[in-house]
């Protein structure tokens, strides 16, 4: 199976994304963890498929897959890399898009200058529709890790998110608690693992250990996670600028009932094919 790709990133978190509007594709598990392997495939921490819109009114339908072959319900950094793919493909002439996603809608929007602002939603916090194992909401949650009990704040917008608070990010233990938190009992979706640095009310450093993909250079969505996080415990302001590993995104959250809105760059890196066995085993 032959396959037209384009490579993108956002703030380096990258993605390879196919053009599935005018046909079906289908993409075993196997045959994606090939696709985002950096030694025997393209390389990348998210597949992403554009496919037509199921609902009138909207204008796509957007999947995300993990470098490990599961699908996921959202990608912030993605989303605006979607935007950017489907109008320099010419698949839409709107500077603003409604996009359909196993997490709900979202609407990016092409700035003046290259930038794509997304409207991401409203977050969830009830536990049971994040989901995540609690008797009642509650600000914070203590999580009991390996030998120690973390303070973190769980939330949903579109997929999961742990969010807690460090003094370096740099210090911060990503790399062997990420994996533990990502896959706690109490998240039985498992979840994105989130490690905030406050440096003041509207400039946060932030890490995320992803859902399927391990640590990224960036994620957008665990950004907007992060800031909504530091809002609700009266941390931050109303707008954030957030800085990854892989560069600045900037959040704004009006408060409980309101979208979070993300502004951010969306790059394309390169375009290609790739031959891709019908089964891989890998």
């Amino acid at each position: 199976m032959l396959l037209k790709f384009t490579k993108m990133h956002g703030l380096g978190n990258d993605f390879v994304v196919f053009d599935a509007t005018s046909y079906p594709l289908a993409l075993a598990p196997a045959q994606i963890r090939l696709i985002a392997n950096r030694r025997f495939g393209i390389g990348c921490d998210q597949v992403l498929l554009v496919e037509p819109a199921k609902a009138p009114g909207n204008d796509f339908f957007y999947r995300i897959f993990n470098a490990d072959g599961g699908e996921v319900e959202q990608c912030g950094n993605g989303a605006r890399c979607f935007a950017r793919f489907v109008t320099d493909r010419g698949l839409t002439r709107k500077r603003e898009i409604r996009v359909e996603t196993r997490g709900g809608v979202l609407v990016p929007r092409l700035e003046d200058g290259g930038a794509v602002t997304v409207s991401m939603g409203e977050p969830v916090f009830e536990p049971a529709e994040i989901p995540f194992v609690a008797e009642k909401r509650a600000l914070t949650y203590m999580l009991h890790v390996s030998d120690r009990h973390i303070e973190i704040s769980a939330l949903a917008l579109g997929n999961p998110h742990a969010v807690q608070i460090v003094g370096s990010i740099d210090l911060a233990p990503v790399a062997c608690e990420g994996p533990l938190i990502e896959r706690h009992e109490r998240f039985p979706q498992r979840v994105n693992a989130g490690y905030m640095q406050v440096l003041d009310r509207s400039h946060i450093r932030l890490r995320v250990f992803e859902r399927g993909a391990g640590e990224t250079l960036a994620c957008g969505s665990g950004a907007c996670a992060a800031v909504i996080a530091g809002i609700s415990r009266g941390l931050l302001d109303v707008s954030v600028d957030v800085e990854t590993r892989g560069g600045h995104l900037r959040i704004l959250w009006g408060g409980e009932g309101e979208s979070v809105m993300m502004s951010g760059p969306a790059v394309t890196v390169f375009e290609g094919e790739i031959q891709l066995p019908e089964d891989h085993n890998s």
